[in-house]
């Protein structure tokens, strides 16, 4: 998956919020990492305020459904 097109699917979950869409946002986050790394995560979550609507951190390692702090 590009950057651009998980930068625009994590707009849609961000925009509808809730725990449902936590769940897709940390799918999206879990194939970005493996894909382009977790700077490319962590960049993510600055760009689209992901730390305010799913309370994902910088530094957060997503895989699969599962997030896990530093």
């Amino acid at each position: 998956m590009t950057l651009d097109k998980a930068r625009e699917m994590l707009k849609v979950q961000a925009g509808f919020g809730g725990f449902y869409n936590a769940n897709s946002a940390k799918l999206i986050l879990a194939e970005v990492n493996r894909e382009h790394g977790q700077a490319a995560v962590d960049r993510l979550i600055r760009e689209l305020d992901l730390d305010k609507v799913f309370n994902f951190e910088p530094g957060m390692r997503f895989d699969g459904g599962l997030a896990t702090r530093k």
